[in-house]
């Protein structure tokens, strides 16, 4: 006959509550992936190593609340993470590193191929990379004459609303790299995409720099929680 084991006491030792509950969602994920698992649950997988004795389920619902998605979870700063009860510092850089590891993912997919022939790549990495961020940041595709990625780079960052933006020192960069096109980049952390009346003037400011030295500015790209805009398909370049 089996026994549970015990403390040292005698008295049997109950396994927690959750310990089935791990089982049984670590399964579900092995069979058939995240299909049908909403956010929390995603969320809690990546919390079972992190946090091997506590209730993950919680502090996962807490933090989707807080934030509104597994997307804006690991896009978070470490120290709004930390503002969940359970969320230290080390749990904290594990899910910077998911972010990170999502973002190389997105990076890779999109060097593969040429910008323009990869198109859904390039979108895919650009919201991973900056959708979720909380200030705005202007980031720069710089690409040969066969459309291919020649660097990424982020070319400022700022408040919640406004990125500083130089388009001389845009152009300059665009030289030594020898890019012969650009794809601009910057997100909205409000999460709406409309191109203001400010990025509009930018954009041209930049196109009308960038002409008389032979660089094309293919498109400005805005992302957000929820989508993007595209300038070129706005019919606004």
């Amino acid at each position: 006959m089996s026994r549970k084991p015990d403390g040292g006491s005698g008295d049997p030792v109950e396994p927690p509550h959750y310990a089935g509950h791990r089982d049984r969602l670590r399964a579900r994920f092995a069979e058939g992936g995240e299909r049908g698992m909403p956010d929390y649950e995603l969320l809690e997988l990546v919390l079972f190593r992190a946090m091997p004795r506590r209730d993950v389920k919680p502090v996962a619902k807490a933090l989707i609340a807080r934030f509104g998605s597994f997307g804006e979870v690991i896009g978070a700063a470490s120290e709004r993470l930390q503002e969940i009860d359970g969320i230290g510092e080390s749990v904290a850089l594990d899910l910077k590193i998911i972010e990170a590891a999502a973002r190389r993912m997105t990076k890779g997919a999109a060097r593969e191929r040429t910008i323009l022939g990869s198109w859904a790549d390039v979108l895919d990495y650009c919201r991973t990379a900056m959708a979720f961020a909380d200030r705005e940041e202007f980031r720069l595709l710089f690409l040969d004459k066969r459309n291919g990625l020649i660097a990424d780079e982020v070319q400022g960052s700022g408040t919640v609303d406004h990125t500083p933006v130089y388009p001389r020192e845009i152009v300059r960069r665009a030289l030594e790299l020898s890019a012969t096109a650009i794809v601009l980049v910057h997100n909205h952390p409000s999460g709406d995409t409309t191109p203001s009346g400010a990025d509009i003037r930018m954009t041209q400011e930049i196109i009308a720099i960038s002409k008389p030295m032979g660089i094309t500015v293919h498109d400005h790209i805005i992302v957000g929680r929820h989508g993007h805009s595209s300038f070129r398909g706005l019919k606004l370049i």
